[in-house]
């Protein structure tokens, strides 16, 4: 390559990173609306209608980021670090565009339990507690993501794991209201699909945690247990 040629790809590279944190950024705000819309106890449509147009946008980002993507390996043909930073792109894109499909998932439902009071501290507290630590995991996903750091990656499988037991600890707490009043049985499996769409979005932040150690160690660490993950980020 030229020195010409060398500046282009290096901007290409940067623009494509750039991408994934303004997309990133997007689906914060978002995930922050539905978890607003988890704490009131009514509609609030104009937060329903921002929900839904950021997941639009989310949705073109994807496909933007992802076409970047294609014309820079079919142009510059990247290899090693380079090559492995393009596929972690990608995969990175696909796990926020998931996460913006969750996010709109939870904030309709959120809408639609609000007026059950039965299961308000439930839903106010222990899932939206839970919300608000997955927004942490997407967020130090993401940072780990812009520094190329794999010791915040291992702090997300950690949480990850926080979120995991939350889910199951709600899922006891809901049964239990469900066999005590049947009245709640339908409200309470609302909720549940709150619940697992959280759980969702704390998988898909670990998704982006395992692609950022594979970009910087060149080691493919997804179907991995915790432990093997931690034990792959402190070999040097």
């Amino acid at each position: 390559m030229t020195e010409h040629t060398h500046k282009q790809f290096d901007a290409e590279m940067e623009a494509i990173r750039t991408g994934v944190l303004t997309m990133g950024g997007l689906v914060e705000t978002q995930l922050a609306r539905a978890i607003q819309l988890l704490q009131e106890d009514g509609e609030h449509d104009p937060l329903l209608d921002a929900v839904g147009a950021d997941e639009q946008a989310i949705n073109r980002m994807q496909v933007e980021i992802d076409q970047q993507c294609s014309q820079i390996i079919a142009k510059r043909q990247p290899a090693a670090i380079d090559l492995r930073m393009v596929l972690t792109v990608t995969k990175i894109v696909n796990d926020l565009e998931r996460v913006g499909d969750e996010t709109k998932k939870i904030a309709y439902r959120a809408a639609e339990t609000a007026q059950y009071q039965r299961l308000a501290q439930v839903r106010h507290f222990d899932v939206g507690r839970a919300a608000a630590r997955a927004r942490e995991t997407l967020q130090l996903a993401l940072d780990a993501f812009a520094r190329l750091d794999v010791e915040a990656a291992t702090e997300v499988i950690d949480l990850d794991e926080e979120i995991d037991a939350a889910f199951s600890a709600i899922m006891r707490q809901l049964i239990s209201y469900m066999m005590e009043d049947p009245r709640t049985i339908s409200p309470a499996l609302e909720i549940v699909f709150v619940a697992k769409s959280i759980e969702r979005v704390g998988d898909h932040a670990k998704n982006i945690a395992e692609a950022v150690v594979q970009v910087v160690r060149g080691t493919d660490v997804r179907h991995q247990t915790a432990e093997q993950i931690r034990a792959e980020t402190r070999d040097e």
